[in-house]
């Protein structure tokens, strides 16, 4: 978690095989998560196992547990989501499967608007997606925007073929290494709801 404590900002860029983009069939997601100042390698996320029927039939509705990795191997983060048709939430848990806190979706028809709750409940900031810029996540806390979480374009060629996805993330100053934590584990939360199903396959 020091190195979450230290940096502005973040690069999440997802790892796609072969096998996915040429197939229908759904493959575990994966992730590089790098400093986004130096482009340095801070770890790796993966998909734990599960159900490729699951995979399949669900896609991006599907419940999933995602542990991020320091380059030691070390259990940085692990991302719990249940199945949920509309209100998506995801669990984040530290070092030691210490709660940080849960990213709800709140009801809205045409926003999409996260809440970012402690473990106690308590809303921390929201992530408000503006209407007119669907790739962006702003991350506003009492009200005012204080980071950000943004789909980088791929290319055409990319975008067309795979549902790869790269996000920038940006962390509000005073935010300490756990809250980071809480808006590193939404990036995933929102990959999976917003961006998982929009590529060729």
């Amino acid at each position: 978690m020091d190195a979450l404590a230290t940096t502005s900002g973040l690069v999440v860029r997802q790892i796609k095989e072969w096998g996915e983009i040429l197939t229908p069939f759904e493959t575990r997601n994966r992730y590089s998560v790098s400093d986004a100042t130096t482009d340095a390698e801070i770890g790796f996320a993966a998909e734990e196992a599960g159900s490729m029927i699951m995979r399949s039939l669900l896609k991006s509705w599907r419940p999933f547990r995602i542990a991020v990795l320091d380059k030691a191997g070390q259990t940085l983060l692990s991302v719990r989501r249940p199945f949920r048709f509309y209100f998506h939430e995801a669990e984040v848990r530290g070092t030691g499967d210490a709660p940080l806190g849960t990213i709800v979706r709140q009801f809205s028809v045409i926003r999409r608007i996260y809440s970012v709750l402690d473990p106690n409940g308590v809303e921390v900031c929201r992530l408000f997606g503006p209407l007119l810029r669907p790739w962006t996540f702003n991350v506003m806390v009492h009200g005012t925007e204080s980071g950000q979480i943004r789909k980088k374009w791929g290319g055409l060629l990319k975008e067309g073929f795979t549902d790869a996805d790269t996000f920038g993330v940006t962390f509000p100053p005073q935010f300490d290494a756990r809250l980071r934590g809480l808006i590193l584990g939404a990036v995933f939360l929102i990959d999976f709801v917003h961006f998982e199903d929009q590529g060729g396959g």
